[in-house]
């Protein structure tokens, strides 16, 4: 019996892994393993005005060093989206529709 016998090969395809990266960095849980539901997600192509994206970075930056526990762009993004369409919900109390309507 060689040393190379008592080697267990790592399962690739197992859901209760580690992370190496995390474990390496002592970085904190993943939010799966933390109790938090994954949330399908999917890439989407929007074009914005170089104005506004810089305005967006900015406040995201400035969230951060503020302390804002907000995780990356894409979940300020996310937020922001959710915020305007509840907003678009309110029907004729909606200030997102009386600019666009420009009532």
């Amino acid at each position: 019996m060689t040393a190379s016998d008592n080697k267990t090969i790592p399962d690739f395809f197992d859901d209760k892994r580690m992370d190496p990266v995390s474990v390496a960095t002592g970085g904190s849980v993943s939010k799966l393993a933390a109790g938090k539901p994954a949330v399908p997600k999917r890439k989407a192509g929007f074009y914005f005005s170089e104005a506004l994206l810089d305005r967006f970075t900015r406040k995201f930056h400035q969230l951060k060093l503020d302390g804002v526990p907000v995780d990356n762009k894409s979940a300020l993004a996310e937020m922001a989206l959710h915020f305007a369409l509840d907003d678009m919900d309110r029907g004729k109390a909606s200030q997102l529709l009386k600019r666009l309507t420009g009532c």
